[in-house]
């Protein structure tokens, strides 16, 4: 009986412990692309409870957070995300970018903030096309959703399906951050890093596979909703004017590219960081710093010319290595365009 029994429990105990890893009924679908290893719900999210850009961008990058687990250049290491930061008027962009070589920087997403005459502000996290694909824009749930139920007698085109009402929703006005930006305090942010150079509490942490990420990031998802335009998403861009300036000035990396031409994300990174396709271009041109575990370049490899993180302009390599392809489409128009701000932030480590 002891024989029967013991396999039985066994048998059971995994089948209790499979959904733990497995996604809800509600979660988004997997993107196959670099995006599904940085969730813009979570982003979002953060970033809307954070005080400062400062402060978002740092928690953004601790591994504490669980949020970032972006590998582009896929040294089986997580990149370090800095945030800059555009403005004009009202309305502010700022721009997730990823330094994925000396040379190459990568946007990840840009988040708008905007606020109109009535001082009524909207907030929405736009996902690059070279990691989400075209037209990926997520925005908080302002006022409850009511459930849907389909007509079983309905056989026409398009049919609704049972859709949950939902009570989440995310208050943008109260949202520390968009308070800290439009007060008088708010002091524009410029981060002093850039590849080789990360402040003190950035890591570097091995890459997780991207089914135990997604599992642990899910439940950023109920105060928001979107994705890519069309299929039931009707989220679009509110301010189409600022979006196209920011096209504009939108860097990509060829390295991506390749990267995506060569479908090295196209399992969404998905296995260890034993199993993930190697790219030995990527990791070869990356400056090895010896004794340390780590193939990002160490302290004595920093520039002392001006030519430092800490002056140089976040975008300087955007006509370079712009794509000619790539960008946004928009939606309802408002005013837009950039302005810059002054330096800050400081300090930090290279490795």
């Amino acid at each position: 009986m002891k024989k029967i029994f013991l396999p039985c429990l066994i048998i059971a105990m995994s089948m209790f412990s499979l959904p733990s890893f497995s996604q809800s009924k509600t979660d988004t679908a997997s993107l196959g692309m670099a995006g599904d290893n940085l969730d813009l719900y979570a982003v979002l999210d953060l970033f809307l409870k954070s005080k400062t850009i400062e402060d978002f961008e740092k928690s953004l990058n601790d591994t504490k957070s669980k949020i970032n687990n972006l590998d582009l250049d896929l040294d089986k290491k997580i990149d370090f995300i800095k945030v800059v930061t555009k403005k004009d008027g009202d309305s502010y962009t700022f721009i997730l970018q990823d330094a994925v070589s000396k040379t190459e920087t990568q946007d990840v997403a840009v988040i708008l903030v905007n606020r109109d005459k009535d001082k009524k502000v909207n907030v929405q996290i736009v996902g690059d096309p070279d990691l989400y694909g075209k037209d990926y824009v997520i925005e908080p749930k302002t006022s409850p959703t009511p459930a849907v139920t389909a007509n079983p007698a309905y056989t026409g085109p398009d049919p609704a399906k049972d859709v949950p009402a939902s009570t989440t929703t995310v208050v943008v006005q109260s949202a520390p951050i968009v308070q800290y930006v439009y007060s008088p305090a708010y002091v524009p942010y410029y981060p002093p890093y850039y590849y080789g150079y990360y402040p003190p509490y950035f890591a570097m942490a091995t890459v997780l596979a991207v089914g135990i990420y997604r599992h642990n990031n899910w439940y950023h998802h109920g105060g928001y909703y979107g994705g890519h335009y069309g299929g039931g998403n009707t989220v679009i861009i509110n301010n189409r004017n600022q979006i196209n300036h920011y096209n504009n000035n939108r860097n990509t990396s060829n390295r991506v590219q390749h990267n995506n031409a060569n479908g090295n994300y196209g399992n969404g990174n998905r296995g260890s960081a034993s199993t993930r396709p190697s790219n030995g271009a990527s990791a070869s041109t990356r400056p090895s710093n010896g004794a340390s575990g780590s193939t990002r370049p160490s302290a004595s490899t920093r520039p002392s010319n001006g030519a430092s993180g800490s002056t140089r302009p976040s975008t300087s390599n955007n006509m370079s290595s712009r794509s000619s392809g790539g960008g946004f489409s928009g939606g309802s128009s408002r005013s837009g365009g950039f302005s810059g701000g002054r330096g800050g932030g400081g300090g930090g480590r290279r490795r």
